[in-house]
């Protein structure tokens, strides 16, 4: 060995060189990198953070359900709401399609068309008012009547004023007919032949009780291709003298309309009985048929 070799290992700290610069040491080897068994998770701990990672996903599936059903409840919902409201709508139209072409609802009311027409009743004065009275037709239909300053008033073809309406008159109405109430145009007290006649006439119409079944039969001349609901509403002269030829022909009912149809007849139209429904009259306004 020479004298200048060292005899112990390389010293770890500083040393000085022959020219007076310093010389770093050696460094060190690293450590190994240790990891403590407190860093890694035992296997109970990772059993447990999968059992929790599997109830959350179940959680949520949960909630995702529990939401789905509510969406799914509530689009249900709305779509047995809309159907039970179109149910109710289609039921309130085929009321109302009954209501304009079926049988009267006796004393207790009427099967009126929603809108008013020309028209008229015929029957006996009740009480009466300073603008109104009542009367009720042969059949049993009660009728309100409203005067107004325009309406006229006809005794044994002659003008006369309100003072001749009186309890237990025979009366002819006519003007716009809506359910039950006439707005009058013109009122004729009828004389007692007239009357007579009419309780004669009136045996032909069947009175509106109810429960009983309609009464469907058909007497004289119907048209030939008619259908219900088919003309044209008219108003005026040709109006008040189809109303008066049906009501003295079929006295008892409420003519709430008179159609004339495509031939150049009249359908009037009844409510407050079990029958007549329709009475046709001619172009001349002579009653043809019944139906």
């Amino acid at each position: 060995m020479s004298n200048h070799e060292p005899t112990s290992p390389i010293a770890r700290g500083p040393v000085q060189p022959i020219d007076g610069r310093s010389i770093g040491v050696e460094p060190a080897s690293p450590s190994p990198v240790v990891f403590s068994p407190e860093w890694l998770p035992s296997a109970p701990m990772a059993k447990r953070g999968r059992h929790s990672r599997v109830r959350r996903l179940r959680s949520n599936a949960r909630r995702v359900r529990v939401v789905s059903a509510g969406v799914m409840t509530a689009v249900i919902g709305l779509s047995v709401g809309l159907m039970a409201t179109q149910s109710a709508s289609a039921g309130q139209v085929s009321l109302q399609n009954h209501s304009s072409s079926g049988s009267g609802f006796g004393s207790g009311g009427s099967n009126a068309r929603s809108s008013p027409a020309p028209g008229g009743a015929s029957g006996t004065i009740g009480s009466t008012s300073k603008s109104s009275f009542t009367l009720t037709t042969s059949a049993g239909q009660k009728v309100s009547v409203d005067e107004t300053s325009t309406t006229k008033y006809e005794k044994k073809s002659n003008s006369t004023t309100a003072s001749a309406i009186t309890k237990g008159e025979q009366v002819l109405v006519l003007g716009t007919v809506n359910g039950t109430t006439i707005a009058s145009t013109q009122v004729i007290v009828e004389s007692k032949s007239a009357s007579g006649s009419s309780t004669s006439a009136a045996s032909k119409v069947i009175p509106f009780n109810a429960g009983a079944p309609t009464t469907s039969k058909q007497v004289g001349q119907i048209p030939a291709n008619w259908s219900q609901g088919s003309g044209t509403i008219v108003s005026g002269t040709a109006a008040n003298k189809a109303t008066e030829a049906a009501l003295a022909a079929y006295p008892g009912g409420i003519a709430d309309r008179v159609v004339k149809l495509s031939n150049g007849e009249y359908n009037v139209h009844y409510i407050g009985v079990n029958w007549p429904h329709h009475v046709f009259v001619n172009q001349n306004f002579k009653v043809v048929g019944a139906l």
